[in-house]
């Protein structure tokens, strides 16, 4: 039988619209509890969460990613999608391109980072944070819709609510970043934790300060999440088959998180 695919939706993504047969449930994780929509996409059993809630109202310094995270666990997910809507920090990387990682650079500043706080250490390698299977199927679908498309790139995750400084924005260009977002971290470092191969399609929606002519404003990021809308959902109805039927990596050992749900 196969399992879920996840899906993480971020700004400007309405996640009923992409199902049939869409019905809201929520789950109980040691984390807080989590709303989520379960449907099909095609012959594609998918869960999705709003990463801001719903009516987006959850900032993203606020969001609950551990519970978020641990509920997919939970739910039977091994492969998550997610969307971002992020601002580039290189003048080749335009507005209206879309972008996928390969690593990412963290500069947020208080939130929580692990589940493996109490009764076990654990180290998670970090080397490839970003799934190369799940990279490789969208990759492929995105370009055979003729998507401007950049590969291989870096995520800064920012604090945020605000928008970062002309300053913030060098440094992290000068680092080696590619985008700038506020909800990419801790959510892919704890994927890797919980073993989910996870990629997040990143939508331009602006230049970043100082790089930008014009100051930021959320209603550019709405406008451009609205009009990369139907190529998301193009590239999402086309990926999924493919992704829900990779190969599992994960193995039939106990794993780490399962010490958290039965202690």
């Amino acid at each position: 039988m196969s399992r879920p695919v996840g899906l993480i939706v971020g700004t400007g993504v309405d996640s009923v619209q992409l199902l049939s047969d869409a019905r809201l449930s929520s789950i109980k994780t040691p984390f807080g509890d989590v709303g989520y929509v379960r449907g099909s996409m095609g012959d594609v059993d998918v869960c999705i969460l709003k990463r801001h809630g719903e009516g987006h109202v959850v900032p993203p310094h606020l969001i609950n990613y551990r519970a978020n995270i641990m509920a997919l666990y939970m739910l039977g997910v091994e492969k998550v999608v997610t969307t971002s809507a992020v601002g580039s920090l290189k003048k080749s990387i335009a507005p209206g391109s879309y972008a996928l990682m390969d690593g990412f650079l963290d500069f947020t500043k208080m939130r929580a980072h692990t589940f493996f706080e109490v009764g076990k250490v654990v180290h998670t390698d970090m080397t490839h944070p970003y799934s190369a299977a799940v990279t490789d199927v969208l990759a492929t679908e995105m370009s055979a819709l003729g998507l401007s498309l950049h590969t291989g790139e870096v995520y800064v995750a920012a604090e945020g609510p605000r928008f970062e400084s002309p300053q913030e924005v060098r440094m992290y260009a000068a680092m080696g970043g590619s985008v700038v977002g506020m909800t990419g971290l801790p959510e892919v470092t704890l994927a890797r934790e919980a073993d989910l191969e996870y990629q997040t399609i990143a939508i331009i929606t602006n230049y970043a300060a100082g790089i930008s002519t014009s100051l930021l404003t959320h209603k550019e990021v709405l406008e451009a999440m609205a009009a990369a809308s139907a190529s998301l959902v193009d590239v999402l109805r086309r990926s999924l088959p493919r992704i829900e039927q990779l190969p599992s990596s994960r193995g039939d050992d106990e794993h780490p998180l399962d010490f958290l749900l039965n202690s």
